[in-house]
């Protein structure tokens, strides 16, 4: 993502209508490749990095008794061709859903993830804007390197309904690039990079606490600084 302007708030950043914001993001990824390298920008080599990482801070919540979130069902948001699902969901959950804009990655999904793929119920195709959990489904949600495509009424709308679709105990989390400060836009695939307190001011919108929130390690410095926050 490019530098080239902050914002207060994400609104600021969009010279086009919010029509032209969605749809231009969808034309981006039509035209990335469905590989692992595709789904990461060119840093296919940080994924193992990111998947232990994301493991280490997820299974602290899961387990049986009070208050630990259930390992049934998850749900994949912005999951492209199923990395997180098949690296980390997978082994986690009995049964996971995928829910992506691209219908191609979708469809390489069902190849990529091998004979584990039988253990995946639905490939839902369609933007995060549009997208309505089922109520009660998931025991948690999995959100990575994709807010950043919503508009902030839309991100807030967003994480709602996924409140909704949580079961008891059930958890959401937002895995993704921060900014130092305000919200950086990024023409090139038609998203924005927000700093924390953009994003905890959404959150608190949604009506969610973050119960948990760290920063990843080990990832390249000419990244974003990337944070993990855990939501009920």
């Amino acid at each position: 993502m490019r530098d080239c302007m902050r914002c207060a708030k994400m609104e600021d950043c969009l010279i086009e209508n919010q029509t032209v914001f969605y749809s231009k993001a969808e034309h981006y990824w039509k035209e990335v490749s469905p590989t692992v390298d595709g789904m990461l920008g060119g840093y296919g080599s940080i994924s193992s990095i990111d998947i232990n990482g994301s493991k280490k801070f997820l299974q602290k919540f899961l387990g049986e008794g009070q208050g630990k979130t259930g390992t049934g069902c998850a749900l994949d948001c912005g999951a492209g061709i199923g990395r997180i699902t098949k690296r980390l969901l997978l082994p986690l959950f009995r049964t996971v859903d995928l829910v992506d804009v691209t219908q191609e990655f979708l469809d390489k999904a069902r190849t990529y993830l091998g004979e584990e793929a039988k253990r995946v119920e639905n490939y839902f195709c369609c933007g995060l804007q549009d997208f309505q959990p089922q109520p009660e489904r998931y025991d948690v949600i999995w959100i990575q390197w994709v807010i950043g495509h919503l508009t902030d009424d839309h991100l807030v709308e967003f994480l709602r309904r996924c409140r909704s679709g949580l079961r008891p105990d059930g958890l959401i989390v937002v895995k993704d690039n921060v900014a130092y400060e305000g919200v950086i836009p990024d023409d090139v695939d038609s998203s924005v990079c927000r700093d924390l307190n953009v994003l905890h001011r959404l959150v608190a919108r949604a009506g969610l606490s973050i119960i948990c929130e760290e920063q990843q390690q080990n990832f390249p410095e000419e990244i974003y600084q990337v944070h993990t926050l855990a939501l009920r």
